[in-house]
């Protein structure tokens, strides 16, 4: 197979590759962008439902060079228009991406690093891993107990209610992607099973603003990762919010209201039956508790920072609660024929064969530099604040990455190295777009320390 060197390879063509991928042409570094796809953005174009819509709103759409400036700030695209959006992202600054292009490895060479790759072997100098948060879906080993004529596939495979077999479906995980699934087919009329999580839940609009709008003001996107109470909070779930016609709120007491049977946790299959925690009123109250939080810190900065904004009361709704809590489900007897598991990903960094993983799985690094030189991590969620794995800030951890490694100098030594050494740092070009980037952004008032706990983790 043919060898071939080139400065910088970046494994992974969703955002936060093309992000790296933007920057690095402008610094006019060599690199190029390796996607195993068949097109760049694949968890958008082929692992989203038909009807998914972002649940950020238009403004936080902020990939560097096409941020959002439109007439529709506070609306929310649709998924033909974020894969049209990455299509055009491409095409508008010509990034040598790569497409159908596997990485089979990252090895540590005397020199750098050689990526084994379907098509050829890259020698480089940096790797940038930008693999994203969809790698390995997260389902449970019992799972396999469950009876083969019962559908059973990951959320990322849903495309639409018509496309399941007839029957009740069982909906396991209530974090942004298991509501609002779970929403969808009840709404078409399927008898739906809902197995809730530990997700919190925020109105969609609030106190004549979009809730996203409120913490943007805030400053809850900017809280970083050493901000938080333990490096596991880094892992909590969004809270339970819709984009969907024109944006929405979910909420469990009302899809309970509309036919929904809620369950506790879902822990085992035995003989015949799922097994459930008896934790369902425990859960829903968590739940509660954390809306109720989130809007007294959005009041409490409201008051501080002086702002005419009107009142409002969310309508308290206690639906769940009157359910009986079920520890056992017939799946049979029930007569659902499908299980969507809506249970998250874990990270798979297998390919890099060096340590470069903590005990959860993540990358060892400090705002994506890893401890080995030239090696570089982009795109997940915390990697340094809270946007870092959304495309209101994916901009901003790539930028730096990419002064970082258009910076280095070949007086810094080989091998291992800290991300502190001074002959590796002198961000010209990206440091810029940092600082645009923060004038935008930047609360109206004092930042609140509380509040950023609060909305990372449910009470």
């Amino acid at each position: 197979m043919d060898t071939q060197r080139i400065d910088t390879v970046i494994v992974g063509g969703g955002q936060a590759g093309l992000a790296a991928s933007y920057f690095l042409k402008q610094e006019g570094r060599e690199h190029v962008v390796l996607e195993r796809a068949s097109a760049v953005a694949d968890a958008w174009r082929n692992q989203r439902w038909d009807s998914f819509t972002l649940v950020t709103p238009n403004f936080q759409v902020r990939m560097p060079g096409a941020e959002y400036q439109g007439d529709d700030p506070y609306g929310f695209m649709t998924l033909d228009e974020v894969v049209r959006y990455f299509d055009d992202y491409v095409t508008r600054f010509d990034l040598p991406v790569l497409c159908g292009v596997e990485v089979y490895s990252v090895e540590k060479t005397r020199d750098g690093y050689l990526v084994r790759a379907s098509n050829a072997n890259y020698e480089t100098k940096s790797v940038v891993i930008a693999t994203g948060l969809y790698q390995s879906p997260k389902i449970p080993a019992f799972s396999k107990a469950i009876p083969k004529e019962i559908l059973q596939i990951h959320s990322k495979e849903y495309r639409n209610p018509s496309s399941l077999p007839h029957g009740g479906v069982l909906v396991i995980g209530t974090g942004q992607s298991g509501a609002q699934i779970a929403q969808e087919l009840y709404q078409s009329g399927r008898k739906v099973y809902l197995s809730v999580g530990t997700a919190g839940r925020v109105p969609r609009r609030y106190r004549g603003k979009d809730i996203n709008d409120w913490f943007t003001r805030m400053g809850l996107f900017d809280t970083r990762v050493e901000e938080l109470d333990s490096p596991r909070d880094k892992f909590s779930y969004h809270p339970q919010i819709s984009g969907k016609n024109g944006g929405q709120s979910l909420n469990l007491h009302r899809f309970a209201r509309d036919g929904v049977v809620l369950l506790g946790h879902a822990r085992d299959f035995e003989k015949g039956k799922l097994i459930l925690a008896h934790d369902l009123h425990e859960t829903l109250a968590k739940v509660d508790q954390f809306e109720i939080d989130a809007l007294k810190n959005v009041d409490d900065y409201i008051a501080r920072a002086g702002l005419n904004a009107p009142l409002e009361e969310v309508p308290r709704l206690r639906d769940g609660y009157a359910q009986q809590q079920i520890t056992e489900l017939d799946l049979r007897a029930q007569g659902i024929s499908t299980v969507v598991w809506a249970t998250g990903y874990a990270f798979d960094y297998s390919l890099v064969k060096l340590p470069v993983v903590d005990r959860d799985g993540y990358p060892t690094q400090k705002r994506g530099i890893s401890n080995y030189e030239g090696l570089y991590f982009l795109g997940m969620p915390w990697l340094h604040s809270r946007k870092s794995g959304i495309l209101f800030g994916v901009g901003d951890d790539a930028a730096y990455l990419a002064g970082f490694i258009a910076a280095r100098r070949p007086a810094c030594s080989p091998g291992k190295s800290s991300y502190t050494r001074n002959c590796c740092l002198n961000v010209t070009i990206n440091s810029r777009y940092l600082l645009r980037s923060k004038k935008k952004h930047i609360c109206d008032g004092p930042r609140m320390n509380r509040l950023r706990g609060d909305y990372h983790r449910p009470a």
